[in-house]
């Protein structure tokens, strides 16, 4: 566990998006550079001014690269540190070499957990680590100031890497509610369009059949088809307008229909298949989610069994609710043999159906034929009874 959590940070990516440059870092440079001139011109303690002054002015510079190059700048600027604290020990300065505006630096050490790999994150802070080290005995630093060193030095990399873990945890919850969004679209749109096209292409069919035999027949699936056509666009508009306003935000997008325009949807259906609808119980004052699901869980099932059935002579669909829960059926009587329903309808339907606390099983029925039957909480429980049976 441990090594495949070492190894997934050593692989991890920068984080996207990292600005190259943006106004606060000129602002940044040219406050650190008056710093310079100012310690350039009024103190007398520093010795290899120069040098003092071009490190000051190199760790500056570097700074305009530390999002784009977190590694190759801590490298090239703690390095530099390296070389200064090395040199004033090999040559015995007995003053200090550096200027205050050296501590620009300590932007270099926020930006290597905020915008490096894992692998710049650990290279760079193995390199930050063997500086201080250096610093601290090399000049004989005591424990209580190296104690406050090392936090001073931590401080930027700690929050650099919350404001790391803040952005990513931010923009993986933006990912789950954009996934979740168009997992909703999809389902919309599948339940809306995938309908009607369907129904379609069976009238289609069914005048393509008569055409030569019944030339009423045909004009009269051929009007069928044109209507089940307005509807989509009727729906299809409605959808688009209804993404468009934000106030619609999170709310079902196609026009919700419900348990009292199932006749009209079982009849749109007349074709080869009889289908019977029972509603029995308590089906007034529904919550409207579970109102549109009953409806669309119908909608669905009664249209693959159009789609998918063998032999199929009946659909039978029964709807019973009391006080506490709703039940729809959904049962054909094809035959059982090669038939598979999986796709994204019931997928959709699953979820539609958990989204709401209920479950939903689909599976060949048990002589023969395939069944759907649907469970879900009523929401709301001051209805009264209602009972209609439909052929």
């Amino acid at each position: 566990m441990l090594r495949d959590d070492l190894r997934a940070f050593w692989t991890e990516p920068r984080p996207p998006g990292a600005p190259a440059r943006v106004w606060r870092d000129w602002v940044l440079l040219a406050t650190v550079l008056s710093g310079v001139v100012l310690e350039a011109a009024l103190r007398t303690d520093v010795v290899w001014l120069p040098v003092a002054v071009t490190e000051a002015v190199w760790l500056a510079v570097l700074t305009l690269r530390r999002r784009t190059h977190p590694l190759a700048v801590a490298a090239a600027g703690f390095g530099s540190i390296i070389v200064l604290q090395v040199s004033s020990v090999v040559f015995a300065a007995p003053e200090p070499v550096g200027l205050y505006s050296s501590l620009v630096v300590i932007t270099l050490v926020y930006a290597l957990p905020r915008w490096g790999s894992g692998r710049e994150i650990v290279l760079g802070g193995a390199l930050i680590l063997v500086t201080f080290v250096l610093s601290v005995t090399t000049d004989d630093v005591p424990v209580g100031d190296q104690i406050g060193g090392f936090v001073f030095l931590s401080m930027p990399a700690v929050i650099g890497a919350s404001v790391r873990f803040w952005d990513t945890a931010r923009e993986r919850q933006l990912e789950r509610a954009r996934s979740v969004e168009r997992e909703r679209i999809a389902r919309e749109l599948h339940d809306t369009v995938a309908h009607h096209v369907s129904a379609m292409v069976i009238r289609a069919q069914a005048g393509r059949v008569v055409a030569a035999t019944d030339p009423g027949a045909a004009v009269e699936a051929l009007e069928g088809v044109e209507e089940e056509g307005a509807r989509t666009l009727e729906e299809m508009r409605a959808m688009v307008a209804a993404l468009r306003d934000r106030r619609t935000a999170g709310a079902d997008l196609a026009p919700q229909a419900g348990v009292g325009d199932l006749y009209r949807l079982l009849r749109s259906h007349a074709g080869h298949l009889r289908v019977d609808l029972d509603l029995d119980g308590e089906l007034a004052a529904l919550s409207p989610a579970v109102d549109a699901a009953v409806y669309r869980i119908v909608q669905e099932s009664v249209t693959n069994a159009m789609r998918h059935a063998v032999d199929a002579t009946e659909v039978v669909v029964r709807v019973v609710g009391d006080s506490q829960r709703v039940r729809v059926t959904v049962a054909d009587d094809g035959a059982r043999a090669g038939r598979s329903r999986a796709g994204y309808g019931l997928t959709g339907l699953r979820e539609r159906a958990g989204l709401l606390g209920g479950r939903l099983r689909a599976g060949p029925g048990a002589d023969r034929g395939w069944r759907v039957e649907a469970e879900l909480p009523r929401g709301r429980t001051d209805g009264r009874a209602h009972s209609r049976t439909h052929r």
